[in-house]
């Protein structure tokens, strides 16, 4: 994972993803979250089990705790 694929995520957000998944982030939500964090959309391909639905929605959940 990259160090920074959190970064832009609220605390409580980032805090709550390392808490539940302490083996970091996918490549496929690594590479999500830079496209979704900016409210861009993203087309995400990647294998069964490698964390598509998290990748897709956990920017919608940072909004939701930001505003």
């Amino acid at each position: 994972m990259s160090p920074d694929a959190l970064a832009s995520f609220h605390p409580a957000v980032a805090g709550w993803f390392r808490s539940r998944f302490p083996g970091g982030a996918t490549e496929a939500q690594a590479r999500a979250w830079a496209v979704t964090s900016e409210h861009r959309n993203a087309l995400i391909a990647a294998p069964t089990g490698s964390g598509k639905t998290l990748g897709a929605v956990l920017s919608a959940i940072n909004d939701l705790v930001v505003e």
